[in-house]
């Protein structure tokens, strides 16, 4: 029931469908005072949410900073959250990747210069109805594409959300005791909250954050002041992370 609330909740966090809301509503009462009311609002969400300057600086204000590669030490196991692969029914012979590759590809760098030992790979295939390969087993293809070798890939493919993330990779951990230095590694804009999902769950972890949406500051016109369509539609991407947080911190997931 939480997983299928949580999909519902994203759609309606969505502030396109919030300009839309406000247009109808303006476009259809009969007062004059609410009609004009609800054309500025829509105009304000339009106007601040597609400045790229403010979308950077809120970006910089919720994303968990980078570690320097070589600032890290070396890792037994390299704890990979999904959440980056898609699954296409007319194209199955094939591996679908978002922006957030990242995710597996960062820490496939750390592999190679000997930094981490090990994956474990945790996510399912997150759909509401229908069947897919669990994301988990799709990177696990792609890592063996590129050289790993499958004894230093372990997959979970049963979670759903972060909060299932954490829980189920703690009973694979229970096995590993060998596994003594784990670094986790997701986006960074959804680091803080999977930190502290794997910190309720008992599980010790380093951070490795990857795919940035944040930027360095650049005081240019076009990103300061012009409008960028881009920035309006990342909002919606913090707006649901932020929330994702408040909305685990009361259930107590956090």
């Amino acid at each position: 029931m939480f997983f299928l609330l949580s999909k519902l909740l994203q759609l309606f966090l969505m502030p396109i469908l919030w300009v839309l809301l406000f247009l109808f509503l303006a476009l259809f009462l009969r007062n004059a005072k609410y009609k004009r009311g609800f054309l500025v609002a829509a105009l304000a969400i339009l106007t601040v949410l597609s400045n790229p300057f403010l979308e950077n600086e809120a970006w910089r204000a919720w994303e968990v900073r980078a570690t320097p590669v070589k600032d890290l030490g070396q890792y037994d196991v390299a704890i990979i959250l999904t959440g980056v692969t898609g699954y296409r029914e007319d194209l199955p012979d094939r591996i679908h990747t978002n922006k957030g590759a990242d995710r597996f590809l960062h820490p496939l760098q750390l592999y190679r210069l000997g930094k981490i030992e090990h994956f474990l790979i945790s996510g399912g295939d997150g759909r509401v109805t229908g069947i897919a390969v669990p994301e988990a087993e799709q990177l696990e293809k792609i890592l063996l594409m590129a050289g790993v070798a499958e004894e230093d890939i372990t997959t979970e493919s049963n979670s759903r959300n972060t909060h299932e993330n954490a829980v189920n990779t703690a009973k694979v951990l229970a096995n590993h005791p060998e596994w003594k230095k784990r670094l986790l590694v997701t986006s960074a804009f959804h680091m803080r909250r999977s930190e502290a999902c794997f910190k309720k769950a008992g599980v010790a972890v380093d951070v490795y954050s990857t795919d940035f949406y944040s930027a360095p500051r650049y005081l240019t016109p076009d990103e300061t002041i012009v409008p960028n369509a881009g920035s309006f539609s990342n909002w919606h991407l913090l707006i649901h992370e932020i929330t994702g947080y408040v909305v685990y911190k009361l259930m107590g997931y956090l």
